[in-house]
């Protein structure tokens, strides 16, 4: 008896095939290498009135001795809890540090773990570029989800913790996330961790923050230390290009175009405002949200640190000290 659908498109050219099947290797094949690495995470809250609140999430191994990245949002208070992975197995795991900032958490889990992934340099992604998300969405262990790279260098405000914050420089996707996906991987074609999920925006919209050399600084301190002390202007911006004359004159192709101040934050008492670009920082080129946040460290905290702005066609200097930043547990 004959199909009742065709199983191939007649009228697809034979390139056509040729690039879907290499897309449908691609992902199968990122999917086969970093789903058993990627754990769903369970943990308990402690309420502020009392009980106790359970929660889900995703996260990635990345040492060889059980040490696991996920979202600081995704531990929250919770000193332990549980990871599943994929093959059945599961252990209890402790908090190593957190870091609200950059929704980075380090946790490790007490018990054996499958091998680490490979961690890639998000720095080297382009827009349009494909990329694989792996995580565990509503308690769907390993669902796998592709698309591309929508945007790079987006700035995700956050009201958690007594001050409202900016998570900056985070990579856009149009690779669907659901509830329960924070925390798991976001990797390109050739199988390279080069981003943590850590939110869903809005339908369709999809948020990581980038394994870069800002964000593997953040996680050598907390195996480290368990905290990163950072010093807060309390600003969020995305890179901008400068006009060709300023161009010249400053020598940096582009600044931070500032899209959000946090009132009565150092950046506000500054006099910084929203649609400022931001030129420097400390005498320092600001060329995007990273290259500010390689400023906010401790040793800035309380320091006056002079800014320079382009409001409309006038330079303006301002002086910001910026203060430590305080989280939730502190």
């Amino acid at each position: 008896m004959a199909a009742a659908f065709p199983l191939s498109d007649p009228d697809r050219s034979p390139g056509e095939r040729a690039a879907l099947d290499a897309y449908s290797r691609a992902v199968t094949s990122v999917a086969a290498e970093i789903t058993p690495k990627v754990a769903a995470v369970s943990v308990a809250h402690r309420r502020r009135h009392g009980g106790f609140a359970t929660g889900t999430g995703s996260a990635v191994v990345f040492t060889d001795d059980g040490f696991l990245l996920t979202n600081a949002h995704v531990v929250g208070h919770a000193d332990a809890g549980t990871v599943a992975f994929a093959d059945g197995t599961g252990a209890p795991f402790h908090v190593i540090g957190t870091d609200p900032l950059s929704d980075l958490a380090v946790i490790r889990a007490d018990g054996p773990a499958p091998p680490p992934v490979r961690l890639g340099e998000a720095g080297a992604l382009r827009v349009g570029q494909l990329v694989v998300a792996v995580g565990n969405p509503l308690g769907l262990a390993g669902s796998v989800t592709a698309g591309v790279v929508s945007a790079l260098g987006r700035a995700l405000p956050t009201s958690s913790g007594p001050a409202a914050r900016i998570i900056d420089d985070v990579i856009q996707t149009d690779a669907t996330l659901y509830p329960g996906s924070s925390g798991g991987a976001l990797a390109t074609a050739d199988g390279e961790v080069v981003g943590i999920s850590t939110a869903i925006a809005g339908l369709g919209l999809g948020l990581a923050v980038p394994v870069n050399a800002n964000s593997r600084y953040i996680i050598g301190t907390l195996l480290a230390h368990g905290r990163v002390r950072r010093a807060w202007l309390g600003l969020a911006g995305t890179p901008a290009p400068l006009p060709p004359a300023l161009r010249d004159r400053l020598g940096q192709d582009a600044g931070l175009r500032v899209v959000q101040v946090v009132p009565d934050s150092p950046a506000a008492r500054a006099g910084l405002r929203s649609g400022d670009l931001l030129l420097t920082a400390g005498d320092r080129p600001v060329t995007g949200a990273q290259a500010l946040q390689r400023l906010m460290l401790a040793d800035a905290i309380g320091r006056p640190m002079p800014l320079t702005a382009l409001r409309g066609e006038a330079l303006v200097d301002m002086i910001a000290t910026p203060r430590e930043l305080v989280t939730d547990e502190d």
